[in-house]
C-alpha cells in the first residue's frame, strides 16, 4: 500500500467517483481507458436517474466488473451534490483517497497517476489546465476564455494560491473531506469546486497543482450554463468580501 510523508497516512485504496448525467455513450469507454491506467483502483458512478439510460449502463458495467459501484440518486440535484453523495459512499467504505473525475473524457484517465504520485506531499491535488505544462484542446475561445477568467477573478477575490479553482479532476486525502463541513455547502456547478478549494485552503491543507490536458468532450452535451456561471460570480464575490473582512478585522484586532 502506497504511503506519503503526510502523518504517514495511506493514499491507497482510491476511489474515483464520477457523476453522470445522460452519458450512456460516455461511462463505458470512460472506466475501461481507468482501469487500463490504474487497475487497482474503484470507481462509484453517481446517476442523476439520467433519462438515457446511463444508470441502467453503469449497473451492467458493475456487475460485470467487482470495481466498478453505482449510486442511483432520483433527482438531478447538481454536481455538487452529486459529489458530496459520492464522497459520503467512498468514506463510509473506508477509501483513504477520493478522486473527482468527468464521465465525458475530458478529464484523461491516464493523468490519474500523477495526481496520485502527488498527492504523497499533497492533501489536495488539482489537475490543472493553467500551469506549466497544463493545456485545453478542442476549446472554442470563448469557452477558455470564460474559464480563465473565471480563475483569475476567483484567485485575485479569495486571494487563494490556486490556478485552477473551478478544476473538476481532483484527487483529496479523506481526512480532507472528513474535516470539510459537507453539509453547509449549497454550492451547485463549478462553482462547487471553488467552494470546496477555499474550504480546503482556510482549514490549512496542502493544494498542489499538477499540469493536465483538458479535452472537450466528443459525444454530448456540455451542462455549463449561464445560471452557474451567474452562480460563480455571486458567490465568489461575497466569500471574497467575507474573507477581505475577516484579514481587515484580525488587522485592527492585533493593534
Amino acid at each position: 500500500m502506497a504511503q506519503g510523508p503526510r502523518g504517514a497516512q495511506p493514499i491507497e485504496p482510491v476511489l474515483v467517483v464520477i457523476p453522470t448525467y445522460n452519458e450512456r455513450e460516455n461511462i463505458g469507454p470512460i472506466l475501461r481507458r481507468l482501469h487500463e491506467a490504474l487497475p487497482a483502483v474503484h470507481a462509484l458512478v453517481v446517476d442523476d436517474g439520467s433519462p438515457d439510460g446511463t444508470g441502467d449502463v453503469a449497473d451492467e458495467l458493475a456487475k460485470a466488473d467487482e470495481r466498478v459501484h453505482v449510486l442511483h440518486r432520483t433527482e438531478k440535484a447538481g454536481l455538487g451534490a452529486a459529489y458530496v453523495a459520492g464522497f459520503r459512499w467512498g468514506m463510509a467504505r473506508d477509501y483513504a483517497t477520493l478522486v473527482e473525475m468527468d464521465a465525458d473524457g475530458s478529464h484523461a484517465p491516464e493523468d490519474l497517476p500523477r495526481l496520485l504520485e502527488a498527492l504523497g506531499d499533497a492533501d489536495l491535488v488539482v489537475g490543472s489546465r493553467y500551469v506549466a505544462g497544463g493545456s485545453t484542446v478542442n476549446w472554442p475561445a470563448r469557452r477558455w476564455l470564460l474559464s480563465r477568467g473565471a480563475n483569475v477573478y476567483s484567485r485575485v477575490a479569495l486571494g487563494v494560491k490556486v490556478n485552477d479553482m473551478t478544476a473538476g479532476f481532483r484527487a483529496y486525502r479523506r481526512e480532507v473531506l472528513e474535516k470539510l463541513p459537507l453539509d453547509e455547502i449549497a454550492s451547485h456547478g463549478y462553482c462547487f469546486q471553488i467552494d470546496l478549494t477555499l474550504r480546503t485552503d482556510n482549514a490549512g491543507f496542502e493544494i498542489v497543482e499538477v499540469p493536465i490536458t483538458f479535452t472537450e468532450r466528443e459525444i454530448g452535451e456540455s451542462k455549463m450554463s449561464g445560471s452557474i456561471v451567474r452562480e460563480a460570480m455571486i458567490r465568489v464575490g461575497l466569500w471574497g468580501a467575507r474573507r477581505r473582512w475577516e484579514q481587515l478585522r484580525g488587522l485592527f484586532r492585533r493593534r
